[in-house]
């Protein structure tokens, strides 16, 4: 079988470690285009698609097994003997379980808002109300809003839901995430922590003042398989920290590839 390679958008700048930035579950690399366009200013930038989401392609397997050579054959056919992994929630699982396994190519590590744990399924509703949608009732956009509204609350989320929808060859609206095979691996996505192992370079790991998903008693287990790692809070952000801060996320960093 051919291998498949991720969906990327790619600001070159020759001469400079390439950071490559993967996004959360049911995110797509639009969401971080802002960002990857600032880190262009001292960096080559590489935008990428996780798996069964955005323009990356679907497919049944979806482990961070998977998800870690997905990352490994992207830089051997990007041909990037080294680069400085960033990743956001999924997207930080799947960056640790690439640095854990393969830690000659990982220059630094950047893991926002996530720890190596395991975690209780907590995505539910939100499962529940992108399975709500009927695509062939739908006539637009807004027809999906209201069905989304139904189950979630928080209009932050539905409109970054909303980001994924797209008008298919045939004229009719779709997800661009692959949600049958999301929602059948998604206990054991989140419920799984990564594999033993040791990345032992620079490591930060961002956490949002208002969210909980790092704790303080992590802290332990993310200094075993990381004993570099750093941990920082970023002001006036929950688990979506790069967006409710992206002046605090980016100067810090900055600060850190600076180093």
């Amino acid at each position: 079988m051919e291998q498949q390679i991720l969906h990327s958008k790619i600001y070159e700048k020759p001469g400079t470690v390439p950071i490559l930035i993967f996004h959360g579950l049911f995110g797509m690399l639009d969401n971080w285009a802002t960002l990857g366009k600032k880190f262009s200013e001292t960096h080559e930038v590489h935008l990428l698609d996780l798996r069964n989401h955005g323009r990356s392609f679907h497919c049944e397997e979806m482990d961070y097994t998977s998800m870690s050579e997905d990352i490994v054959n992207y830089m051997k056919f990007r041909h990037l003997p080294k680069a400085i992994l960033l990743g956001h929630s999924l997207g930080g699982k799947a960056v640790m379980e690439c640095s854990v396994k393969h830690p000659d190519l990982v220059e630094k590590l950047i893991v926002v808002d996530i720890a190596p744990k395991a975690y209780p399924p907590h995505h539910q509703a939100i499962i529940k109300a992108l399975e709500s949608v009927d695509f062939s009732q739908v006539k637009d956009r807004k027809d999906v809003e209201k069905i989304l509204s139904q189950y979630i609350r928080e209009t932050g989320i539905i409109q970054f839901l909303m980001k994924n929808i797209y008008r298919t060859d045939d004229h009719h609206f779709a997800f661009r995430f692959n949600l049958k095979v999301l929602s059948r691996q998604y206990n054991q996505l989140i419920n799984k922590s990564i594999s033993h192992g040791k990345y032992s370079e620079p490591t930060l790991f961002i956490s949002g003042e208002k969210s909980n998903y790092i704790l303080k008693e992590d802290e332990f287990y993310i200094h075993q398989q990381f004993p570099q790692g750093k941990l920082i809070t970023i002001p006036d952000a929950g688990h979506w920290v790069q967006a409710d801060n992206p002046t605090g996320f980016y100067e810090s960093v900055h600060e850190f590839l600076t180093q």
